[in-house]
């Protein structure tokens, strides 16, 4: 399958795809969803900004997620993961305040203060960059939804088969270009995947936003 180039190949691919939308929020997750997200909102004529979320780590191993965070909304647990692990939501309490003071230090970076765009009755798009577990999409996608919006669309150029479909049940539409069966990290599917830090999405939201 062919590998999209960098982010911003993948954010045009994606934006063909959207349907039009009327007056609509994009709202982008940091990091790498911002790259994606520009074009998207250029293209749709939309709002961009970002929604912030954090991943809460197993101790042992913090790369390995049992939940996630998004600004705005409570912290969202892969249950069955914590079962298995033999822990609780209480167990990661500590990380979870841990990620909720970077969650916030972010939340200041990118937008200073301002509070999001108010989202009740118009239409959302959550962009990212990709779908691994779906953690951080699932949690983003249910703080959304607590600020009533008309409508929750999810778009991201490639995922993990089995999430794409369990994002299904999150949002009222799933945008995905790719869907492999052989998915294994988001970075395998892009020729190009630098890690961005938090001057390059200062400035890729100033050129989404046409300040640029």
């Amino acid at each position: 399958m062919e590998l999209f180039a960098d982010r911003a190949e993948a954010g045009r691919l994606l934006a063909e795809r959207l349907p039009e939308s009327r007056d609509p929020v994009v709202l982008a997750l940091p990091r790498g969803g911002v790259a994606v997200a520009v074009p998207v909102a250029r293209r749709l004529g939309g709002d961009l900004d970002v929604l912030v979320t954090r991943k809460i780590g197993y101790p042992p191993q913090p790369e390995l997620g049992v939940g996630a965070v998004a600004e705005g909304g409570d912290p969202v647990f892969d249950e069955g993961l914590l079962n298995r692990l033999g822990m609780t939501p209480e167990s990661v309490s500590d990380v979870v305040e841990q990620e909720r003071r970077e969650l916030e230090r972010r939340v200041r970076a990118y937008r200073g203060g301002r509070p999001l765009p108010a989202l009740a009755g118009r239409e959302v798009i959550v962009v990212d960059d990709g779908l691994a577990t779906g953690g951080t999409a699932r949690a983003a996608l249910r703080a959304v939804r607590g600020a009533g919006p008309a409508k929750v669309t999810l778009a991201v150029p490639v995922g993990a088969r089995d999430t794409v479909e369990a994002m299904e049940a999150e949002a009222d539409e799933v945008v995905v270009l790719r869907a492999p069966a052989d998915f294994r990290a988001v970075g395998q599917w892009y020729a190009e995947f630098d890690q961005l830090t938090d001057a390059d999405v200062l400035e890729l939201l100033a050129e989404g936003r046409g300040d640029a």
